[in-house]
């Protein structure tokens, strides 16, 4: 690798930020096409997937943050080295094949300690990233919102911090003395200061951003009954769902490439019914999520948790689907979603996977092709059923002087019937728990 190179290289990937300064640069350069060597652990542990499709996922993974793999290299054993994570002589096998191949970057599948991280650069002599680091370039390439892009610095701040060790001591080749501070040790003062302060910003601009979209969200269960959230793996067609349902001229972002969507897209649905719904599609999942971007998330999240039902789209054409169910509920489960929110599963891209076999562990879930259409009319009304069965049936007499109460019972309430006795006016409609609050002193009784 020409010295130029390495120098874009080590710009690119050690500062993160530009100068830390907030510039908005991920961890892969994209101003050329980097050439990366993938590197696995097979510890020979059960996992919920083998290490050959844990490696083709991250292949996909380096191919949307826009570089190029030119080799893998999976090694076995028992556990990881302490300094190195993969050990010496693979460190040495390793630094060879980048020579070899011209490899601008090594990217591990799993993460790196800090020192690990250190370590390994020095060794190659060139950058070492791990999985977190990728997903989080994929992540800032795709942030459109001031909430994403928000949520994304923050992230990456977060998983740059305890990194800034090796950093700082790359910045200068000075090494302090004895009761002396060298030039790299005060930078790197200067820029976990800076950081520190980023990341209490952003944590405050992210807590005003999460007290807003209560407020919309309070605001929303005044005028509608019910929200969904369209949950599921990363690239499942999520986004073509949504576009699918609501036939919006507006469309969300549909791409055939990880995590197209990041930013939270919500629209109004008419069920068959007639009731109106708001559906939102939100950022995809991926298996072993670090925590820390499971939290800078929460926010973006909070659309789900607060849904009352959720559709899981599941991509019908993978192998691994019930896997990548799983995964998800892991993930659901780690933000707060209560096991008995209920869930509605789609096996999607029917028209390419034919009846996956996978689906019939799940009597319940419904096959369809977004793309085409087919089966999206079932889906709706399985939909329609299970969102009305969250809601009881109620009585209510209104006077019919009463046209403000009248309009208010159409707007919080799904009205069945209508019947008109002497001055008073009965409806028979179904109520949430909102509803139930907000028009007790109308309720006559409850109905079956």
């Amino acid at each position: 690798m020409s010295e130029q190179s390495a120098m874009a290289s080590s710009e690119s990937h050690r500062g993160g930020f530009g100068d830390l300064g907030g510039e908005e640069r991920g961890f892969i350069d994209r101003s050329f096409r980097e050439k990366i060597i993938l590197v696995g652990l097979d510890m020979g542990t059960s996992s919920d997937l083998s290490i050959a499709a844990q490696m083709s996922e991250l292949e996909r993974l380096v191919s949307t943050a826009g570089a190029d793999v030119v080799h893998h290299v999976v090694q076995k054993r028992e556990s990881p080295d302490p300094a190195t994570f993969i050990g010496r002589g693979k460190v040495r096998e390793i630094f060879e094949l980048a020579e070899e191949y011209d490899a601008d970057t090594i990217v591990f599948n799993d993460e790196l300690s800090p020192a690990q991280q250190n370590n390994l650069e020095k060794a190659f002599k060139r950058s070492a990233i791990d999985r977190t680091a990728v997903i989080l370039d994929i992540f800032a390439q795709n942030a459109s919102t001031p909430e994403g892009k928000a949520q994304v610095e923050l992230a990456q701040l977060q998983y740059l911090l305890p990194r800034l060790r090796g950093r700082g001591v790359a910045l200068s080749q000075q090494a302090g003395g004895i009761g002396t501070r060298g030039p790299g040790e005060t930078k790197l003062e200067v820029d976990r200061r800076r950081l520190v302060r980023k990341v209490h910003n952003l944590q405050k601009q992210l807590s005003g951003i999460r007290s807003t979209r209560e407020n919309q969200s309070k605001r929303r269960r005044r005028s509608v009954n019910q929200s969904v959230a369209i949950v599921g793996y990363t690239n499942a067609g999520k986004s073509s769902l949504l576009n699918c349902l609501t036939r919006s001229d507006d469309d969300a972002l549909v791409a055939d490439r990880l995590f197209a969507t990041l930013d939270p897209v919500t629209r109004a649905l008419q069920l068959p019914g007639g009731e109106k719904i708001f559906v939102s599609d939100t950022v995809g999942f991926v298996r072993n999520l670090p925590h820390h971007l499971v939290e800078a998330f929460k926010t973006t999240l909070d659309v789900v948790t607060e849904a009352d039902l959720l559709i899981h789209v599941v991509d019908g054409s993978n192998l691994n689907a019930q896997k990548d169910i799983a995964a998800v509920r892991k993930v659901l489960d780690e933000i707060g979603v209560t096991a008995d929110l209920p869930e509605l599963i789609v096996f999607n891209k029917v028209d390419i996977s034919g009846s996956e076999p996978a689906s019939f562990d799940y009597p319940n879930a419904v096959q369809i092709s977004a793309k085409t259409g087919e089966g999206v009319e079932k889906m709706m009304s399985k939909l329609s059923d299970m969102l009305r069965s969250n809601l009881d049936v109620y009585e209510l007499a209104i006077p019919l002087t009463r046209g403000d109460l009248i309009a208010q019972v159409h707007r919080e309430a799904q009205v069945l019937i209508e019947d008109v006795q002497g001055d008073t006016l009965i409806m028979r409609a179904r109520l949430d728990g909102y509803a139930q609050a907000r028009l007790g002193g109308l309720i006559k009784k409850e109905t079956e």
